[in-house]
């Protein structure tokens, strides 16, 4: 409303410029059917100029007046599509009841890879399931094998390993949460191969807390493009 009356003040001033004008003319005409020195006294020619300068400004004031109502469009258009953003927003709140979504699953062995051992390795390192399945919320990271907590909550994990296959058995992989050593699963006596376990936990993350699968020292794990070796978790409920 504010800019049409703006535009609308512009317009009229612009006519009562044109008005002036004709009134220039006018007084132009009358002070011609007099003597010469009266005409001089009245400056019908100034007059003219300073009218022109006020058509002039109602011009320049009437295209600010246009160019103001464009605004005005392009405003309530924005306006339109943030509430349409909006109203999306609330449509996904709803479809998941206003709760954060949060899952992964990814596995060790990418397409492409040779099938083989990884590991040994002379410190503990966190396995990295590079072919991702899923990674809702993006927490996990497949370039580091870590995943790391966006939302305050209580978190499934489960893993799997299969052990290398030659003998003697040498696996031992720990699910671990800021370094610190959950749970896990090994295979180191015996005289077989071709063994796999694995191991799950429910445990509360905060905001930042890391959570990986650590290999450990001197220790190997094998993977083909069967996909032994799998890392998985998930949002059970925030808090």
């Amino acid at each position: 409303m504010i800019l049409q009356e703006r535009f609308q003040k512009a317009l009229r001033m612009k006519g009562f410029a044109f008005f002036l004008l004709a009134l220039c003319c006018c007084l132009s005409g009358t002070q011609g059917q007099g003597d010469h020195e009266d005409q001089k006294a009245c400056c019908p020619s100034d007059t003219c100029s300073l009218m022109k300068e006020l058509i002039s400004i109602g011009e320049k004031l009437g295209a600010m007046g246009e160019k103001l109502g464009t605004m005005g469009d392009n405003l309530r258009l924005m306006e339109t599509r943030l509430q349409t953003s909006e109203n999306e927003v609330e449509v996904l709140k709803r479809l998941t009841g206003g709760r954060p979504q949060v899952a992964f699953s990814a596995t060790l062995w990418l397409t492409g890879d040779a099938p083989g051992n990884t590991g040994p390795f002379t410190t503990p390192i966190p396995l990295q399931y590079k072919n991702v399945f899923s990674n809702i919320g993006s927490s996990y990271n497949p370039a580091t094998g870590i995943f790391t907590a966006t939302v305050k909550g209580i978190y499934y994990f489960h893993f799997t390993m299969m052990n290398n296959l030659n003998t003697p058995p040498n696996s031992v992989v720990c699910l671990t949460k800021n370094g610190q050593r959950l749970v896990s699963v090994w295979d180191t006596v015996g005289t077989d191969a071709h063994d796999s376990g694995s191991n799950a936990v429910v445990i509360p993350l905060e905001v930042g807390d890391n959570v990986y699968v650590e290999l450990q020292a001197n220790r190997l794990v094998h993977d083909d493009r069967m996909n032994y070796n799998t890392f998985s978790g998930f949002l059970l409920f925030p808090m």
